[in-house]
C-alpha cells in the first residue's frame, strides 16, 4: 500500500490554518468552559421584569454566567432555599422583610443589590373589592373577609393596612395571589390586599376594582408618594465569597434588565410572558415598579426602608432591629 503525504510547503500551511481556526475558536470555547453557574429564585410577579429581561436578552450569558432558573410559589420559599445553600440570588419581588427574617436567622447571609420601590405612581401594592361592592374606603371593609397574598410579609403589612385605614375587625386570609381575583368574584372574599398585576386583570374581566393604591406608602410610611421598598433582588454572602467577580458580572448584567425597563418599558414588556401569568393585552397594561440599584440609595431612601423594616420589629416579627445598610450590597 502506499500513501501521500503533504507536500512541506502545504503541510506548513495546514498548520497554519489550524493554528487560526482553534485561535478563533478559543475565546468561545473558554467562555464555555469557564461559565459560573448561579442559582436565581423568583416569584412569578411583574416586579421582577428586570431579570426576566436579562436573561431572555442573554445578559447573564454575555457576562459569562450560567443562569439557573429557580421558579417559588412565594418569597419565603425563595429566602428557605438561599438560607439551605439550594439558591444563590433572589430577582426582584422577592419580600425584603422576608429576607431580613432570613438575615435574621444567619446574619451577614444576605445583601441586597437592587431594590423595587412603589407608591401610589409606581404601582404594585393595592386593595381590591368586587366590582359590585358597595365600599368606597379601606375602612368600610371592617369586620370583612379581606385576603391577602402568603407569607409573613403580605399577612403583616395587610392586616396593618386594615388597623390604620379604620377597618377594624376584619380578617386577613391567606390566598396565592393568583387565586385573588376568583376568591373576589366568587364572594369568597369581600377584598383583598394584593399585587399587581392582581387588580390590571380584575379590572380587564371587569371582576374587581380597586379602593386604594400604594397603600403600604400611605398606612406604613406615612406619605403617598413615599418610596416603599416591599421586593428585592439579593445574593448570598456565600456565593459573593466565592465568585467575587462573577457576583460583580451578575449585578452589572442585572442592572442592564433594570436600564432597559427604565429607558425602553414597552421593549421589555414583552418578557411578562412565561415568566408569570401576564400574557397577549394585559403586557401593555399592567403598570411597572420603579427600580433602585444598590449605588442608587439615598439617605432619604434608606430612612424609608428601615422605617419598613421597624414595623416588623415593632410588631415582634423580627427578633431583633435590622439595620437597612448592613444588608445592601457595596459591590
Amino acid at each position: 500500500m502506499s500513501s501521500t503525504k503533504p507536500s512541506p510547503s502545504r503541510r506548513h500551511m495546514l498548520q497554519a490554518s489550524g493554528l487560526a481556526v482553534a485561535a478563533l475558536a478559543a475565546p468561545a470555547l473558554v467562555r464555555a468552559q469557564s461559565a459560573t453557574k448561579i442559582r436565581v429564585g423568583y416569584w412569578p410577579i411583574a416586579a421582577g421584569l428586570p431579570f426576566y429581561s436579562a436573561v431572555e436578552l442573554g445578559h447573564f450569558k454575555a457576562a459569562g454566567l450560567d443562569v439557573e432558573v429557580q421558579r417559588y410559589a412565594g418569597a419565603q420559599q425563595i429566602m428557605e432555599a438561599m438560607l439551605a445553600g439550594r439558591c444563590d440570588a433572589s430577582a426582584n419581588g422577592t419580600g425584603s422583610a422576608n429576607i431580613a427574617i432570613g438575615e435574621l436567622a444567619a446574619p451577614g447571609t444576605f445583601k441586597i443589590f437592587c431594590c423595587n420601590p412603589s407608591n401610589a405612581k409606581n404601582v404594585l401594592d393595592q386593595v381590591l373589592v368586587p366590582t359590585a361592592s358597595t365600599a368606597k374606603t379601606i375602612a368600610d371593609l371592617k369586620g370583612k373577609r379581606v385576603a391577602s397574598g402568603p407569607g409573613i410579609q403580605n399577612v403583616t403589612l395587610a392586616k396593618t393596612v386594615l388597623e390604620r385605614a379604620g377597618a377594624t375587625g376584619a380578617t386577613v386570609v391567606e390566598l396565592p395571589i393568583g387565586q385573588h381575583v376568583a376568591a373576589l368574584a366568587a364572594g369568597q372574599v369581600d377584598g383583598c390586599y394584593t399585587l399587581e398585576p392582581t387588580g390590571t386583570i380584575g379590572r380587564l374581566n371587569g371582576a374587581t376594582r380597586m379602593l386604594e393604591a400604594g397603600v403600604i406608602a400611605r398606612y406604613i410610611l406615612g406619605d403617598p408618594m413615599a418610596p416603599w421598598f416591599g421586593g428585592s433582588a439579593s445574593l448570598t454572602s456565600s456565593y459573593i465569597k466565592a465568585n467575587p467577580e462573577a457576583a460583580k458580572r451578575f449585578v452589572a448584567a442585572y442592572g442592564k434588565g433594570v436600564e432597559l425597563v427604565r429607558t425602553k418599558a414597552a421593549d421589555a414588556r414583552q418578557y411578562l410572558k412565561g415568566y408569570t401569568a401576564i400574557e397577549g393585552p394585559l403586557t401593555g397594561e399592567v403598570p411597572l415598579a420603579a427600580y433602585t440599584m444598590y449605588s442608587e440609595f439615598t439617605p432619604a431612601d434608606i430612612a424609608h426602608f428601615q422605617k419598613f423594616f421597624d414595623l416588623f420589629s415593632e410588631k415582634g416579627i423580627f427578633t431583633s432591629r435590622l439595620m437597612v445598610d448592613s444588608m445592601l450590597y457595596k459591590g
